[in-house]
């Protein structure tokens, strides 16, 4: 693997034709966590995807579509046109540099444009291929749940699971209050048509009990749970990819 960390001689000479592209976010993680926890889980994706792929593995660009969140005070929204219009260029430089193979992940859970965009840039470049990881998402997810203790997990932003993620990721801007509260469930009607501030008491969907867990406990629960659903969906990553490509310009 090789990352923008790397010289353009060593790129040149390593023979890499493959490029994990990552998106995170910036955006409000309820009262008492950091805004930027879905750029760090993207670049967790993109390092243990560029290893398993051995990739040219890109900076994670820092803002998505965070529409939900945007009218809480500091989260970032950039509209899916502006996006996917910057991944598209970042896409055809490669291109002229010989790259053929690309995949792109992300952090943030709110990230629609996704599907939409890999077969839009599958239908306009036949002569490359570009995927997700998305083919044992389920399992990847039960599989991490359960080897976390996470069991009955009902969380979607900003509960348990994102105290964990971030008491492992960040300890140091992590305030472990309590937060969050029980959303009606008819709520989810509205989840995409009105920001969570209608919808939430403070941001969260999902609940976090101060007091039950050790910081220890926490960090390690969320060590746990990435490992276990990055590594997961990191499996046969690389045979979707080459067979993809093969099929896609098979003359």
């Amino acid at each position: 693997m090789l990352s923008f960390k790397n010289t353009t001689t060593e790129i040149s000479n390593s023979g890499i034709d493959t490029v994990v592209l990552s998106v995170g976010a910036t955006e409000q993680f309820g009262p008492y966590l950091p805004m930027h926890l879905d750029t760090l889980i993207a670049e967790l994706f993109a390092d243990t995807y560029g290893k398993e792929l051995n990739a040219y593995v890109l900076p994670t660009i820092p803002f998505n579509t965070s529409e939900e969140h945007a009218n809480f005070k500091g989260t970032v929204t950039v509209s899916p046109n502006i996006l996917t219009s910057l991944l598209e260029e970042i896409i055809t430089n490669l291109i002229r540099q010989g790259f053929k193979k690309f995949v792109v992940c992300t952090g943030h859970g709110g990230s629609y444009w996704e599907m939409a965009f890999v077969k839009h840039i599958n239908y306009k470049y036949p002569q490359i291929i570009l995927v997700t990881a998305n083919h044992n998402n389920q399992i990847a997810w039960e599989e991490a749940v359960n080897k976390a203790g996470l069991h009955g997990l009902n969380e979607i932003h900003g509960g348990l699971l994102s105290v964990c993620t971030a008491m492992w990721l960040c300890p140091e801007l992590v305030k472990t209050g309590s937060m969050g509260s029980d959303i009606p469930s008819e709520n989810r009607l509205y989840a995409d048509f009105l920001g969570w501030d209608r919808l939430t008491q403070d941001g969260c969907w999902g609940q976090f009990e101060a007091g039950i867990y050790s910081h220890e406990e926490l960090a390690e629960k969320g060590k746990l749970f990435w490992n276990t659903f990055i590594n997961k969906r990191a499996e046969g990553l690389k045979k979707i990819l080459d067979e993809g490509y093969r099929r896609k310009t098979l003359v």
